[in-house]
């Protein structure tokens, strides 16, 4: 980001980019670690703006609503977004969240899926990973039909 709160030129990564490996605190506190969470199997990484805010409820909440059907494509989850993890636990238990929300409070994250920010908020943005790199993304993630993307694109990898 520059001086006057723009975004720095980001490009995100793409199909058959080789997924990050990095660490990041979850919204216990805990530390996540992106490649063990990977080797389990294909993940859903998707940024968003601001915990508990309306596009980002809706989108949560639609990724929320389909768990158990995502869960059986043997989808994991992670959201991430700057808010710390204070206000990420808030936003889990609020709306009953059952995948761990990532803080990203210092940027790193983004940075390293090439996701601009602008004045603190992530743009909203989905990869998901298999077998370590990129299978699909989306630049423009959608709010409250988040789900049903995310299950187009695992149909169209089978």
């Amino acid at each position: 980001m520059n001086i006057f709160g723009f975004p720095a030129k980001a490009e995100p990564l793409t199909v058959g980019s080789t997924a990050p490996v990095l660490s990041a605190l979850n919204q216990d506190g805990a530390t996540i670690n992106f490649a063990d969470v990977y080797a389990k199997g294909i993940t859903l990484v998707y940024f968003y703006p601001k915990a508990d805010t309306p596009g980002c409820t809706a989108q949560a909440c639609s990724l929320r609503d389909s768990f158990a059907g995502l869960q059986a494509e043997g989808l994991q989850i992670l959201g991430v977004s700057h808010d710390k993890p204070a206000a990420q636990k808030k936003f889990q238990e609020k709306y009953k969240l059952p995948f761990p929300l990532i803080s990203d409070n210092d940027g790193k994250v983004a940075a390293a899926f090439g996701v601009p920010t602008m004045l603190g908020f992530t743009s909203r943005q989905s990869f998901i990973i298999k077998d370590g790199k990129v299978a699909w993304n989306s630049p423009k993630a959608k709010t409250g039909e988040h789900a049903a993307e995310v299950q187009a694109a695992l149909d169209a990898l089978k």
